[in-house]
């Protein structure tokens, strides 16, 4: 048989080859294309938008990026609820997870009566146990309830200062809470008095770490003030307060309001124990209306008596109306008294008067007219156990005639000159005068309540007392001369240092810089020049450009570290007073220096003027600059 005869056979047989290739090529693709747009629809019902599908053959093959492992996991899953999970393919990516962030770490510390107790989380590289032990040194307590969680964490930045801050604190506030963390510090304290109060915060305030931010709240108990007083006055300088008391908050709001109405622009009324009446605020605010009706002239509470006082020369009929006015609107609970004094011309000047005054030395002279003998030795008797017995001149005279009371009075005078550091107080028949400077914040209103019980109703007494920070105790402000001390022993011990040539200070001089405003954050209302000193290398005009800059630059880092009690001036002097021989590098490392000095007073003394230095040091080089 010929081969022709079985050409058309398999020609057939090619053509049903191709004709099932092509059909299952066909079939194969609307499988996938079927799976794809079935698996890729379900995900997407299922939230899983971020999966993409692609179908190879029968295999679904799921790439993407999933969140996390378990939503990998679910999406494969979900794919093979529609096709084969034989076929599901998953070649996902998971998404980098961010580094786990560590816990916020924070003590809080709680001591009363009964011990110190400890709650908080801390990291567990941190010494726990010596942090333990230094509390119970510290508060002298061997009660210390220690409750504090820990992580494996890194130590933060600041936590440690933190710490050393909540040691000082605890050590000091018997009664606190304390809450440290690297960022954040919050003390919350109580104090038996004011003053002590002061004293808390003052403390509290110099320990403080620089880079924390530190909220300090202590609580003092209300004072209790007797008498209970108030008193508001206008005279030449305008509205003002000798004294304020309140008896609520409610009330201090209400009297400090009809201050500001008034004029005062920064009143301040102290809330204490001792009111006699509910209403106290009501009746104090009626009595400031009443004086500023007048325009001019005092009113005085203690305790239920009233002494409205008006001026020389006041009409008369308007005072009366003022007064009349006043006694209506005041509660029934308190009594009114009324003085306008005589014009000036009808007053006597031969006027009897005690006299009381105290030197800013401390030294305390007694003048003027007493009783008798035993009034007199009282009086200086009374002035020894005030001052001291080495303190007192006595210039008293003995004459009869003298107004009732008048002794008491005396001593009374004795009293508000004791709550002065120097001033005066004269006492005449009708009135009483101060005088005189203080560091004491509450003198000016002890003065008041003080005058007001012993005085007596209808009483005037004038009273002109400024405070001066410098003089509290409390705040312990160092005078002039000590700061500039101060300061020139600091860069003594750690000098200034600047790169060779520059003119700028070097970033090893931070900690340096960082003292010195620590030094002088206390220095208040004074003069102070940075001089720059430098050797005698190189020109003398250059020497000293190159002196003013460095001086500016000392300047300008003290400023930024807020200084605000301190004007400075800078001042160059380049190299016209060397303090050391510029044939020896020792003294001409002496000479580049920076030295504080106060304007006006004397110059710096021995020992404190080598003060900056360069870095690193210079090779003898006859291009260099003089601090080279």
């Amino acid at each position: 048989m010929r081969i022709s005869n079985y050409i058309p056979t398999l020609v057939a047989f090619l053509f049903a080859a191709v004709i099932a290739l092509f059909g299952a090529n066909l079939s194969s693709r609307a499988i996938e294309s079927t799976s794809e747009s079935a698996v890729a629809k379900q995900l997407k019902l299922e939230g899983y938008e971020w999966v993409n599908v692609e179908a190879d053959g029968l295999q679904v093959v799921l790439t993407g990026t999933a969140p996390d492992e378990t939503k990998q996991l679910a999406a494969q899953r979900a794919a093979g609820h529609i096709v084969d999970p034989a076929r599901v393919i998953n070649v996902m990516d998971i998404e980098t997870q961010a580094k786990i962030v560590a816990p916020r770490f924070s003590i809080e510390i709680l001591r009363n009566d009964e011990g110190i107790s400890l709650i908080g989380l801390v990291p567990t590289a941190w010494p726990r146990d010596v942090f333990v032990s230094d509390l119970k040194s510290a508060a002298s307590t061997g009660s210390v309830t220690d409750l504090l969680e820990h992580a494996d964490y890194t130590v933060p930045d600041m936590w440690d200062a933190a710490m050393e801050f909540g040691l000082e604190a605890i050590t000091l506030l018997p009664r606190s809470k304390i809450s440290l963390s690297a960022d954040s510090i919050i003390v919350t304290g109580l104090a038996d008095s004011a003053d002590q109060k002061r004293r808390f915060e003052r403390a509290l305030d110099d320990k403080k770490p620089s880079r924390l931010d530190v909220a300090i709240n202590i609580s003092a108990p209300r004072p209790i003030i007797t008498p209970f007083t108030a008193r508001f006055l206008i005279d030449e300088t305008g509205p003002q307060f000798d004294a304020c008391s309140a008896e609520t908050v409610q009330g201090q709001a209400r009297i400090l309001a009809a201050a500001r109405a008034s004029g005062i622009e920064d009143p301040s009324c102290v809330i204490g124990l001792g009111s006699p009446t509910t209403d106290w605020a009501r009746a104090v605010e009626a009595g400031m209306r009443a004086v500023q009706d007048l325009g001019a002239g005092s009113i005085t509470f203690s305790d239920s008596e009233v002494s409205l006082v008006g001026t020389s020369g006041l009409s008369a009929s308007l005072f009366d109306k003022v007064a009349g006015e006043l006694e209506a609107a005041l509660p029934a609970a308190f009594t009114l008294y009324t003085t306008l004094p005589e014009p000036e011309d009808n007053v006597s000047t031969d006027a009897v008067q005690f006299v009381a005054l105290r030197s800013p030395e401390g030294q305390v002279q007694l003048r003027g007219r007493i009783g008798d003998e035993r009034s007199q030795i009282a009086a200086e008797a009374y002035a020894k156990s005030a001052f001291g017995s080495n303190t007192i001149y006595s210039a008293l005279r003995q004459v009869d005639g003298l107004p009732e009371g008048w002794s008491i009075r005396a001593l009374a005078a004795i009293e508000a000159l004791s709550k002065l550091d120097n001033g005066s107080v004269t006492m005449q028949p009708t009135s009483v005068r101060v005088r005189g400077r203080t560091g004491d914040v509450t003198a000016k209103a002890s003065i008041t309540q003080l005058l007001a019980d012993k005085l007596g109703s209808g009483q005037t007494f004038d009273i002109d007392v400024d405070y001066v920070r410098q003089l509290d105790p409390i705040l312990d402000l160092p005078t002039a001369d000590e700061c500039v001390a101060r300061a020139n022993d600091v860069i003594n011990a750690n000098k200034i240092v600047f790169a060779p040539g520059s003119t700028e200070v070097d970033e090893s001089s931070t900690d340096t810089l960082d003292r010195l405003a620590k030094a002088l954050d206390k220095c208040e209302k004074m003069e102070m020049e940075i001089g720059a000193h430098s050797d005698s290398q190189g020109g003398e005009d250059m020497n000293l450009s190159l002196s003013q800059a460095r001086a500016n630059s000392v300047l300008n880092a003290l400023i930024s570290r807020r200084i605000v009690g301190v004007d400075f001036t800078a001042k160059g002097y380049g190299e016209e007073q060397p303090i050391a021989d510029n044939d020896t590098e020792d003294g001409r490392e002496a000479n580049r220096r920076i030295e504080f000095k106060l304007l006006g007073g004397d110059a710096p003394q021995d020992g404190q003027s080598d003060q900056t230095t360069d870095t690193p040091p210079a090779e003898n080089n006859e291009n260099e600059t003089p601090n080279e």
